[in-house]
């Protein structure tokens, strides 16, 4: 059994992946935006020119071979022109949120990010990513949802965060949620509400769908700690095994 949610980053089977920006025809201004949402994280960018490709495709290349494309009007949409705001007041519908294929390629990568002051950008794929584990739990209606806020406060001063929340919980879904401060104020959401001050409870931030046991359906976790003030160190996988262990870790030892 893992000894901390820490242990889960030394399991992480990341290959060696880059992206490659094909034919840009986009000013120089649109490919800043791409390199300062992953600057500083162990994924680079390149530019090539390539006949058989479309103009401003970004390619995700692993070991030699390209596993995914996406359009950049796609990761502009979607992820560079986006503000985290959007998603706490709840500006995106969760049934619009989407996360293009060479983003969602990058599962177990280890990424370092700072939030807001430092950085208004960085933490953005996580939150991105923290909405599609949602999603996905509504769209199936059934399994297990555990999250962590740090302060559970948050859930009701974000205004996006409480309606998601109510709507994962108005299926089927079993809905877990974790961090510290009042229970009470959560009182009226069908959901159960786990309060602590831990380290768990108070740097973590997780988001992990499992179907139910013996069926069939996505997993998908994202697990980040906060070692640093304001710095995360996460990942997201879409690996069921793992993402079963990370969901019984939380379940039997936060």
């Amino acid at each position: 059994m893992a000894e901390s949610l820490r242990s889960f980053f030394d399991e992480l089977e990341s290959p060696e992946r880059h992206l490659v920006l094909l034919n840009r025809s986009s000013p120089d201004p649109v490919r800043k935006l791409l390199d300062s949402l992953l600057d500083g994280q162990p994924v680079s960018i390149s530019e090539t020119d390539d006949p058989a490709s479309d103009d401003d495709v970004v390619a995700l290349v692993e070991n030699g071979s390209i596993v995914a494309r996406s359009t950049l009007d796609e990761l502009l949409e979607s992820v560079l022109l986006i503000n985290s705001d959007l998603y706490k007041t709840g500006a995106i519908e969760l049934d619009e949120v989407a996360l293009p294929d060479v983003f969602e390629g990058l599962d177990e990568v280890p990424f370092r990010v700072r939030g807001y002051p430092a950085s208004n950008k960085e933490k953005l794929l996580l939150i991105i990513i923290s909405r599609v584990i949602e999603r996905v739990a509504v769209e199936h209606g059934v399994g297990t949802l555990r999250a962590s806020f740090q302060r559970l406060s948050r859930i009701d001063d974000e205004r996006g965060t409480r309606s998601v929340y109510e709507r994962v919980a108005g299926t089927g879904v079993d809905v877990h949620v974790y961090g510290v401060g009042d229970v009470d104020r959560l009182s009226t959401l069908p959901i159960t509400v786990h309060t602590g001050t831990s380290y768990p409870y108070r740097r973590s931030w997780f988001v992990v769908f499992t179907p139910p046991d013996g069926t069939d359906g996505d997993h998908v976790a994202l697990l980040a700690l906060e070692d640093e003030p304001n710095v995360w160190d996460g990942f997201w996988t879409f690996r069921p095994e793992l993402v079963t262990r990370i969901e019984r870790y939380i379940a039997e030892r936060v």
